[in-house]
């Protein structure tokens, strides 16, 4: 295949991928994709509507016992032949029971309902933090990855211009044919790295639409003072205070400890034993005609004290204990180990950002026109070219790192600092 062709599939392949992006595109800033983040991700509409559940329980626990009602009539009197004898003559009975719980159990069965409020509450906020932090990455990294691929596309652009021009002169003889092999594998480098862009550009893509429940493409529009926003100087020990006051997992295994210990308690309460109390009317089945009675019905505990529950849950709360100090040591030592990367990081970006600046550009048209003119060699000219595509894509990627670091304290804290 001549190389005219594969400029031709170039232009085409751009000309497609911009007319679809122009037809079908949501341009969003953060404060834009945070809110409709909120009102569209169905994960989170799911999580609150576990949250509404659980707080329904909190109603549930509250209601009495309902009373029971009995209705005992004659179906056949073999005496004086007669079904459904009922009336004056005949015999039925009724009963009216109703339970009075004892000993503080429903007292408890309300407070286990708000604790599992509270706890589906703070699954909430963590799926919420969770799903913020894909979304502020994926939105910074497509943001760094349009700004590249713009700059790829413009870079394909001149090689083939130049492409075209060299493959006349080769066949005209006035230039070597392995300027022209040098040329196509520049250009052919760059359009895999640019495949590859692509590729990242797109599970980007993927991931962002899922979040914000749409099929457009997104363009997230932002500026260098947005990521800039995550250089901050917070202390170590400072996170840490506030990662053990706000992140949401460890807020619910404190919940859950919360939990064991009120379930534990209602398991004593079981000891006590509740009273049936009722009331019956029998016409003529009783030791006196149209006989009313009243009544107590109570369990004697002699030889189930509910030991086994209590003691499993004994065990059930020194297990929540447990898993409580394991966190609060997880978190400690995760904290430790991301915010050194983070500070990495920041001077990475720091001494990137100081090194590159206007001079790049300047130099890059001035290597492109002393190239063309001929007063740069073919070699000088695809170095520099590769060594430039090289600070572009590390300046990439620190930047989309800085976000992502600094996104990663935030979920690891449980709180928006940086």
């Amino acid at each position: 295949m001549k190389f005219i062709s594969q400029g031709t599939l170039f232009c085409m392949s751009l000309l497609l991928f911009n007319v679809a992006k122009a037809q079908d595109t949501l341009k969003i800033n953060l404060q834009q994709a945070d809110s409709i983040f909120i009102t569209n991700n169905f994960y989170l509409l799911a999580s609150s509507m576990n949250i509404e559940a659980q707080k329904a329980q909190i109603i549930q626990a509250k209601l009495y016992p309902n009373p029971i009602f009995t209705a005992d009539i004659n179906a056949y009197d073999p005496d004086n032949n007669k079904a459904f004898h009922i009336g004056h003559t005949g015999q039925k009975s009724f009963q009216f029971e109703q339970l009075i719980l004892l000993g503080g159990k429903r007292k408890s069965e309300i407070e286990m309902a708000k604790t599992n409020a509270n706890i589906a509450e703070l699954e909430f906020q963590q799926l919420a933090r969770q799903l913020k932090f894909r979304l502020h990455s994926n939105l910074f990294a497509i943001g760094q990855q349009q700004y590249l691929l713009s700059l790829y596309n413009s870079q394909l652009a001149l090689l083939d211009t130049l492409l075209s021009a060299y493959q006349i002169q080769a066949e005209k003889g006035n230039i070597p044919l392995k300027d022209v092999v040098r040329l196509k594998g520049a250009y052919l480098k760059l359009n895999n790295d640019r495949a590859e862009l692509f590729k990242q550009y797109y599970e980007a893509q993927t991931n962002l639409q899922t979040l914000l429940q749409t099929t457009s493409i997104i363009e997230f529009q932002f500026s260098e003072q947005e990521i800039e926003k995550y250089i901050k100087l917070n202390s170590l020990s400072e996170i840490r205070t506030e990662a053990l006051q706000s992140r949401p997992d460890l807020l619910i295994i404190r919940q859950d400890k919360i939990l064991a210990e009120q379930y534990l308690q209602y398991q004593k309460r079981l000891i006590v034993p509740d009273i049936n109390l009722f009331t019956s009317y029998d016409q003529r089945g009783g030791a006196f005609n149209n006989q009313v009675n009243a009544g107590i019905a109570i369990p004697l505990p002699f030889w189930n004290r509910n030991q086994g529950n209590i003691k499993s849950s004994e065990f059930r709360l020194k297990e929540a204990d447990y898993n409580l100090q394991a966190m609060q040591n997880e978190i400690m030592s995760s904290l430790q180990n991301n915010y050194s990367f983070y500070s990495q990081t920041v001077s990475e970006y720091q001494k990137a950002t100081s090194l590159y600046n206007q001079d790049f550009e300047v130099t890059v048209k001035g290597m492109t026109d002393n190239f063309q003119k001929r007063n740069v060699s073919m070699i000088e000219f695809i170095d520099f070219f590769e060594a430039y595509n090289e600070v572009l894509t590390e300046l990439t990627r620190i930047k989309i790192q800085l976000v992502v670091s600094g996104e990663q304290l935030n979920l690891l804290i449980g709180k928006d600092i940086y």
